[in-house]
This record gives structure tokens, C-alpha cells and sequence, in this order.
């Protein structure tokens, strides 16, 4: 349905769980792609494993540190010098530090100030960079993954007799994001770069079975998780030049777990 063979994608956090599987659609839909992410090892055998999967060869790694201005410049010198042009950034990464994750009472502050510097101040630094580029180009497509946390309050019950959480954190950095890419959609409109927001819901991984029951409770359609097939659709249409007029949007895809 969606051929992308003159596209050229940089999607960060790409050897991730939902980064990966981007990679491995735009690979498949013939887009020229850029797997950004800090493991070396993993996103090499990623970039190794989709060439020799889909035939496309136009698929690299670039290791990178989204906060780093240096790794950056690096990134979009080395994106230009070998497909000439960005099409569109895909913005998954999720960085955090080793503190990340715990109850809201244990949170540090400097803790907090550091997650929310790696992952929104990351998300800010990519596409200040990218989008220079695609200012100079006239056109260009930027796609942060957020959250339904980004414009919902938690559910704390859900995570009972787990030793899970929703992080403080978290709903701080997605609530910030859902505003930074209507700031950005409204600021490089007249660029032609669009910017828009996936929101899943919670992302079946194996999570405790308490959890998964609970969580499902409340969703309307199914009673199930939301699973990468759901979003990778959705993705791909952002991506597509079917969805060319949509700009400042957050689409949310839970189920009705955030009714």
C-alpha cells in the first residue's frame, strides 16, 4: 500500500520495541533508513538483518546520542552525505537515566531533572537540528511517539501487586511533548514541515498478568493491550503523502482505554 523509495526516514530509538519494528516497515516500504540509537552492536545487526530481509540496501545505522549536539550534526552530515536530503524524522528514543522508574515519593530531583532533560531535551535537540534542514528543503515530516499519559491522568490501581509504576517523569516529559509538537507544527507550517503525535496506549511486553488483566478492563475495543500492529499502520499513513494536510495532531490509538 505504501511505497517510500524516494524517502529518506531517521527514526531514533530505532533498535528499540517500537522503533525496531518502524525500521523494519520503512525498510520493507523501500524508504532510504536511518536507525539511530546508542547501542552500536544492536543497531548494526538491525541495519544487517533488514538488508538481507527485504532487499533494500539503503538502510544504515548511525550510533547517536540524541542529546549530544556533536553526535547530532554527525548524524544529519552523515544522512546528507549519503541519501542527499530528510524526508522525515521519527522521534522514539526513550532515553532515562538508572534511577528511572521509581514511586513518586523516592523520585530525586536531580533524578527527575536528568530524565527530563535525556528524553524531552533529546526530542527538542533532534528536531531543532533536523528541522534546519527541512527548513532549507521547504518541506520535511517530524512524528513524535507520545503517550496517553501525554493528556491522561494514570490509573494507579492497575499497577497494584506489581512493582510497577507510571513514572512522574514520564507523564511530565509526554505532557510536554504533546504541546512542543503543536508549538512545532504551528512555528514550521510555513516551511511545509508538518509535526504529529502517535499516542498509544499501553503496549503489550510481557507485563505481569495483574497488570494486563486490570489494564484491559477498561479498554472498549477488544479488551486487550494495544500491539504494535496497531500503531505501525498509522505510522506509515503520517509518513505517506495521503496524510500531506494533517499537521498539529495527537492520535490517540488505545482502544477507548482513554474515554
Amino acid at each position: 500500500m505504501f511505497n517510500f523509495q524516494s524517502k529518506t526516514i531517521i527514526i531514533t530509538g530505532g533498535t528499540g520495541l517500537i522503533g525496531s519494528a518502524y525500521s523494519e516497515e520503512c525498510t520493507m516500504a523501500g524508504a532510504n533508513v536511518v536507525i539511530v540509537d546508542i547501542n552500536k552492536d544492536k543497531g548494526e545487526e538491525l541495519a544487517n538483518s533488514l538488508k538481507e530481509k527485504t532487499g533494500n540496501n539503503n538502510v544504515i545505522f548511525q550510533n547517536c546520542d540524541i542529546t549530544s549536539i556533536a553526535d547530532t550534526q554527525s548524524l544529519i552530515n552523515t544522512t546528507l552525505r549519503k541519501f542527499n536530503k530528510i524526508d522525515a524524522l521519527v522521534n522514539s528514543a526513550y532515553p532515562r537515566n538508572n534511577n528511572y522508574g521509581r514511586i513518586y515519593e523516592e523520585v530525586d530531583f536531580k533524578d527527575f531533572c536528568e530524565n527530563v532533560n535525556l528524553h524531552l531535551g533529546g526530542y527538542f535537540l533532534m528536531t531543532q537540528q533536523i528541522s534546519k534542514v527541512m527548513m532549507k528543503q521547504k518541506e520535511g515530516n517530524i512524528i513524535n511517539m507520545n503517550s496517553i499519559y501525554s493528556f491522561k491522568a494514570p490509573k494507579f490501581e492497575i499497577y497494584d501487586g506489581t512493582n510497577m509504576t507510571m513514572p512522574v517523569e514520564y507523564a511530565a516529559i509526554k505532557g510536554a511533548i504533546l504541546n512542543l509538537t503543536r508549538y512545532l507544527a504551528s512555528y514550521l507550517g510555513k516551511y511545509g514541515i508538518r509535526v504529529n503525535a502517535i499516542s498509544p496506549g499501553g503496549i503489550y511486553d510481557n507485563q505481569p498478568k495483574s497488570f494486563v488483566t486490570k489494564y484491559c478492563s477498561h479498554v472498549v475495543l477488544g479488551s486487550r493491550m494495544t500491539t504494535l500492529s496497531d500503531i505501525i499502520g498509522l505510522l506509515l499513513f503520517l509518513l505517506d503523502d495521503s496524510s500531506k494536510h494533517i499537521t498539529g495532531q495527537n492520535i490517540v490509538v488505545d482502544g477507548g482505554w482513554s474515554l
